[in-house]
């Protein structure tokens, strides 16, 4: 089993950055994938990163602006985001289904092993 921990979130302005971490404990070294929700919209993937460091944007808004890393002896995935806007304000979720490279399946129920989430806030 693999158990996520969020953290990094917060209150920022618009243009500001933001680096969010998903430390991971049991099995581990999975390609994990960043989603998010904001209020009153459906969860979206944003980035995934397979086990040998491969990325795999999800939503074109955030190409340019987001870049996902891993520090596999530290288990731990990072999202670094970068010129953020009102609209990435959400609930950040980081999951794994298991697999080792970036599957490009979006389907929530097929990741069984997901944090609590950290809320990220972009408000003047």
């Amino acid at each position: 089993q693999v158990q996520l921990v969020e953290s990094g979130g917060g209150l920022v302005q618009p243009g500001e950055s933001l680096r969010l971490s998903c430390a991971a404990s049991g099995s581990t070294n999975y390609a994990i994938t960043w989603f998010r929700q904001a209020p009153g919209k459906e969860r979206e993937g944003v980035l995934c990163i397979s086990k040998s460091g491969a990325m795999t944007y999800y939503g074109d808004s955030v190409k340019g602006r987001f870049t996902i890393s891993r520090d596999n002896g530290k288990n731990t995935v990072y999202l670094q985001m970068d010129s953020l806007r009102p609209e990435d304000t959400g609930v950040y979720v980081c999951a794994t289904d298991h697999r080792l490279t970036c599957s490009g399946t979006l389907n929530w129920p097929r990741y069984p092993s997901r944090g609590q989430g950290t809320q990220v806030t972009v408000s003047s």
